[in-house]
């Protein structure tokens, strides 16, 4: 899946931001919010959106509307295009695929040492038993 044809359908939406800017904050609405409708979309597969609904469930609202917030810089431009490209990241990310785990046995070299460590670590022990008494 490609983000950017999933970046035609975000609904941007601006307000005051708590970030830098000096008085500026208080004038100009440079926080961007940017809101992408997963249930709706006309870009996304069923399947995609299943794996979309799944995979960012804890980010995703009730409706099924992911948003992504950007207010850390100064432009409302920057911070559009900082919103849009935290969403390619969040959206690239859930498609990844997840790589399978192979099983793996320590070596043999690495048994020995263990077992090595294991004894001189009980010698040590039996050594202060045999002093303490």
């Amino acid at each position: 899946m490609d983000p950017a044809l999933l970046s035609k359908e975000l609904a941007f939406s601006t307000s005051r931001s708590s970030g830098p800017g000096g008085q500026n904050v208080n004038k100009v609405n440079t926080k961007v919010t940017a809101k992408f409708d997963v249930v709706n979309s006309a870009v996304l597969t069923p399947e995609e959106k299943e794996l979309l609904l799944q995979k960012l469930a804890s980010r995703l609202t009730t409706d099924g509307v992911l948003i992504i917030i950007s207010q850390d810089k100064r432009s409302q431009l920057q911070n559009k295009e900082e919103a849009v490209a935290k969403f390619e990241k969040v959206i690239t990310k859930a498609f990844e695929k997840k790589k399978a785990r192979k099983a793996t046995k320590p070596s043999k070299g690495a048994v020995q040492e263990r077992i090595k460590k294991k004894k001189k670590q009980s010698e040590k022990k039996q050594w202060r038993r045999n002093l303490g008494e």
